[in-house]
């Protein structure tokens, strides 16, 4: 049993059920774009950080691939989006 119950926790358990599972942007390497290119758009779609956007570069270039945004559909959709259309290859896995 829940010490301390609150409506808002169970509005939060509807939301997320109504979201759906959890999903994962993955980004694709190619032979285009360069690894600013890469490290400024997930900086500025995917928000992150400069060195954790070199990171994910650095692990596409290596790996062909990386997860670099986990979330819901409806949250990832707009990113995956933005990605393709600044020429990168991103899919939601």
């Amino acid at each position: 049993m829940r010490a301390h119950y609150r409506p808002e926790e169970e509005l939060l358990d509807e939301i997320v059920l109504e979201e759906g599972p959890f999903k994962e942007l993955v980004l694709h390497n190619d032979d285009v774009n360069t690894f600013q290119h890469v490290i400024v758009s997930l900086v500025e779609i995917c928000g992150h950080e400069p060195l954790q956007a070199t990171q994910c570069a650095h692990i596409v270039h290596n790996n062909g691939k990386c997860g670099v945004k986990r979330g819901t559909f409806n949250h990832l959709e707009p990113m995956c989006t933005a990605l393709l259309e600044r020429g990168l290859s991103a899919v939601i896995d």
